[in-house]
């Protein structure tokens, strides 16, 4: 269900489109008859976010119920004016911009595009405000939040679909590391974990430098380079240059995997 997410969002990113081009060409009597079943729509595209199994399953879901009442309520609601659709209409649009910039926020770390979500979740919340305010009592500000409505869903969509084909088809390993890789990750957590469980002061009180003082990443790339520049200086070959791979002048690189160790890796690019 996963791997076949960003086709799903591709066809709701198409189907956006459509429904934003044929909105604009309403007649202003047919705007409640639409206002309900694009509303029904994005409950529709919720529910099948809820059924993908993401971390925020419960969130889309949520939503989709929510959005599912609100189009049934515009429909069972047809008074004179465009008081009610304008207004639910605007619910939509808050809410689903609200939780797209809750969501652009929790996945800045993760996700390039996430800029992009979080300014089309501004806009959304936006003329959601517009759309639930007194200027828009008319036929005419109502078709044209929903054609708002559907181009920026359109955008969305269309963004976080090919963002999905790019992690899972052309780039299936983005999120794997490499057997080695692997490896000296787990060895590394394991050795933190010991370093911090361990007692007070049992560990190097033969060095001129006060061990306590020292954090545990400091702790391995000081015993590395006192280990390379011992080989070096048995003769072992192939090793030679390793002494010097961080000398003592040097800075202490950053802890791998962590955000400030990608933030060095990418001034030195």
């Amino acid at each position: 269900m996963r791997n076949s997410m960003w086709g799903f969002l591709m066809f709701a990113g198409v189907a956006w489109l459509a429904i934003g081009w044929s909105v604009m060409r309403l007649e202003p009597a047919d705007v409640v008859s639409v206002a309900g079943p694009v509303i029904f729509f994005g409950a529709l595209c919720e529910a099948v976010r809820a059924l993908a199994g993401t971390r925020t399953w419960w969130l889309n879901a949520s939503m989709a119920a929510l959005f599912t009442a609100t189009g049934v309520i515009v429909l069972l609601d047809r008074d004179a004016t465009y008081t009610t659709p304008a207004s639910l209409i605007g619910w939509f649009l808050m809410v689903r911009g609200a939780v797209d910039v809750a969501v652009a926020t929790m996945n800045r770390g993760a996700d390039r595009t996430w800029g992009l979500m979080l300014s089309l979740g501004v806009a959304q919340a936006g003329l959601g405000f517009f759309a639930s305010s007194p200027l828009s009592r008319a036929a005419d500000p109502v078709i044209v939040t929903l054609g708002g409505l559907a181009m920026l869903r359109a955008i969305a969509d269309l963004v976080t679909s090919l963002r999905l084909r790019e992690v899972s088809a052309v780039r299936p390993d983005v999120l794997k590391l490499s057997p080695e890789r692997e490896e000296g990750v787990a060895g590394y957590s394991a050795g933190l974990t010991d370093f911090e469980d361990a007692p007070e002061k049992p560990r190097a009180r033969h060095r001129a430098v006060d061990a306590d003082a020292r954090t545990f990443h400091e702790e391995v790339v000081s015993t590395t380079r006192d280990l390379d520049a011992k080989i070096a200086e048995a003769g072992v070959t192939g090793t030679a240059a390793a002494a010097h791979r961080l000398p003592p002048d040097r800075d202490i690189p950053a802890v791998p995997d962590t955000p400030e160790s990608m933030a060095e890796g990418e001034r030195r690019r």
